[in-house]
């Protein structure tokens, strides 16, 4: 579009009107670029969704350690249930109380000692007098024969304590000890913890600009503290995924003679599982879930919080789910909005986990207990400035973020993996 103006050369290499106004149109065309556009200054960052494993870690406090290798401790209980291999096997004597005397072969090894009172669910006992009804049959460990073998009365068999039927592979739940009025000892019982353990991973991210594009003016405020500000941001994405799928290793450098260490994720240290196939997320198949989550060797904490994939998010947002569960509106913990749901079982504080997707788990999910889930920090993170001209590299300024860590799951099978079965 031409101007019906008269444009004359400067001395200096300018340009000139001489016979018009100085307007807009005039200027892009004489200089383009000297009229800025309506630039927002308000940069819009595009953050990634929430890191919430890292965030949740952090807000519970983290633990200094001195070592690169961190080791910790687990301990739990007996397992209260086992199984018995084949029947009740009936010997040639007899209880000095005058009771039948079995032979009991035990799934595991060590599962009861001498006094322990077992309980045989599904197996009727005699109705004790004064009792309105019978219980389970009941039954009583003389003697440990050997490691998985033991010899039992029945305390509420037939008179002379005979049991009816072999009840062969039953289930076997141990019950609290029996003494006598003159015992003073009892068999010991002790616990050692189990000894685990995971690597801190030397994490790191560099900003880096010269000197003169520090010194240059912006047309937006975008500054080197904003470059920082989505290093870090990028830096805990990459971490959370390390976090949660990380396989734990050592690999040696060569001539350097150092080694760097592999981070083991959260996923594979949990050790309860259950499953589900497609189609099967119900409100029956939550309760299930959550009753694998909140009981037996999983009971822990009564509220947990389930990280999740896209698809196993959505299934549940599809549910209708007031029947057997009561959802509520977003709650707030660790600075993170939850959806909770609540069963009889416990509550599960519910987030989408952006990591699940991208390393291809967005059916699955996992079911932690905060009060186990502990972060070890070997070097805070932190930021450090570097003059690489003072260092004689290049002409730049450079800011490295580093932080050394891991998490672990004390207690493991206290959190439950919700695995997507093909």
């Amino acid at each position: 579009m031409e101007n019906n103006v008269n444009i004359t050369p400067g001395f200096a290499g300018g340009e000139h009107i001489t016979d018009g106004p100085l307007t807009t149109t005039v200027v892009e065309q004489i200089t383009p670029g000297l009229i800025k556009n309506d630039v927002d200054e308000r940069v819009i960052k595009l953050k990634p969704m929430a890191t919430p494993v890292d965030q949740i870690s952090r807000m519970i406090g983290a633990r200094k350690c001195k070592s690169m290798i961190v080791e910790y401790y687990s301990v739990d209980t007996k397992k209260p249930t086992t199984r018995m291999m084949g029947s009740l096997t009936a010997t040639d004597t007899v209880h000095p109380g005058g009771k039948a005397i079995y032979i009991i072969t035990t799934q595991d090894d060590n599962a009861f000692s001498v006094s322990d009172t077992i309980l045989v669910p599904g197996v009727n006992g005699v109705k004790a007098q004064d009792m309105s009804a019978a219980t389970g049959l009941v039954l009583y460990v003389t003697e440990v024969v050997d490691k998985n073998k033991i010899k039992v009365i029945a305390v509420n068999g037939e008179e002379d304590g005979t049991v009816k039927g072999s009840i062969p592979n039953a289930t076997l739940v141990r019950m609290a000890r029996a003494a006598g009025e003159l015992d003073v000892l009892t068999p010991q019982y002790e616990a050692l913890p189990k000894k685990s353990r995971n690597y801190c991973q030397i994490f790191k991210a560099q900003v880096e600009q010269s000197h003169i594009m520090r010194q240059s003016a912006k047309e937006v405020g975008w500054s080197f503290v904003d470059q920082e500000e989505v290093a870090i941001t990028d830096m805990r994405m990459c971490m959370e995924k390390s976090f949660m799928f990380g396989s734990m290793a050592r690999i040696m450098q060569g001539e350097r003679g150092d080694e760097i260490m592999f981070t083991g994720g959260i996923w594979s240290q949990a050790e309860n599982s259950v499953s589900y196939r497609e189609g099967e997320i119900t409100a029956e198949k939550i309760t299930e879930i959550m009753k694998k989550a909140f009981t037996g060797s999983a009971s822990g904490s009564s509220r947990k919080i389930l990280f999740a994939g896209s698809s196993l998010i959505s299934d549940i947002s599809n549910l209708d789910a007031t029947r057997v569960l009561a959802a509520k509106d977003k709650v707030t913990h660790w600075g993170i909005d939850f959806n909770e749901i609540h069963s009889k079982f416990g509550t599960l504080l519910v987030i989408y986990s952006e990591v699940f997707d991208q390393c291809e788990h967005a059916r699955d999910g996992l079911i932690v207990d905060p009060e186990y889930l502990t972060k070890y920090v070997q070097q805070p993170m932190k930021a450090e400035k570097i003059d690489m001209k003072m260092v004689g590299t290049r002409n730049t300024e450079a800011v490295v973020i580093t932080e050394a860590s891991c998490l672990v799951l004390r207690n493991p099978k206290t959190h439950t993996r919700v695995v997507f079965k093909d």
